[in-house]
């Protein structure tokens, strides 16, 4: 008997309403080598919660203080055989030692064109408000690896959609995260298939 080829297993962290977990649950509910085997959330009242529920996804609520537990949190991927981390709104640093243990597999998509408008506090709405202000006539998605700092990891993909020059940052999410859902998961598949695609 021919033993199956064990998944890829991924988990996903979040901390807001999960619009992209969703994306990836239901990009990969079916798929053949990769499997989203967890969802760590921290924030109590985050919309992702229904979303891993709703895909029989253990979701778990992992706070700052458990997150810097190196012992805990690995034992807890480790229990569920993790391959690699997503991170899909994830509101907060990752610790050095995540970083080292999953080095190369901990992907992030950031709302904007890297290396514009990255760094602490970059995140969400104020991303969409300074390039607003910035007067630029283009944004876009930088999906990237994580490293010890904020979006300085190497870019895998990105992506630009045209805006007018100081748009509604309303207007300029609604966009970019129109890119975000058609652009993420597929590049997940691409990048724990074949990462030498993207290069």
């Amino acid at each position: 008997m021919i033993s199956e080829t064990p998944k890829i297993k991924l988990a996903i962290f979040a901390s807001g309403g999960g619009s992209n977990a969703l994306k990836i649950l239901e990009y990969f509910e079916q798929h053949s080598t990769i499997e989203i085997a967890l969802i760590l959330y921290n924030n109590k009242s985050a919309g992702v919660i229904q979303h891993g529920l709703a895909f029989n996804v253990p979701t778990i609520y992992w706070n700052k203080t458990k997150m810097n537990d190196a012992k805990a949190t690995l034992s807890m991927l480790n229990y569920y055989h993790v391959d690699g981390i997503l991170l899909a709104g994830f509101l907060a640093l990752i610790p050095k030692y995540l970083v080292q243990r999953f080095s190369g597999k901990i992907l992030n998509i950031h709302p904007a064109l890297l290396p514009d408008f990255g760094g602490h506090g970059m995140y969400g709405h104020f991303v969409h408000e300074a390039v607003s202000a910035s007067g630029k006539l283009c944004s876009g998605i930088t999906i990237h690896l994580i490293d010890a700092e904020y979006d300085k990891g190497k870019i895998l993909f990105q992506y630009p959609v045209s805006i007018n020059a100081n748009e509604d940052p309303v207007s300029i999410q609604k966009k970019v995260l129109a890119l975000e859902h058609l652009y993420y998961a597929p590049i997940i598949e691409k990048y724990f298939m074949n990462p030498e695609s993207l290069f």
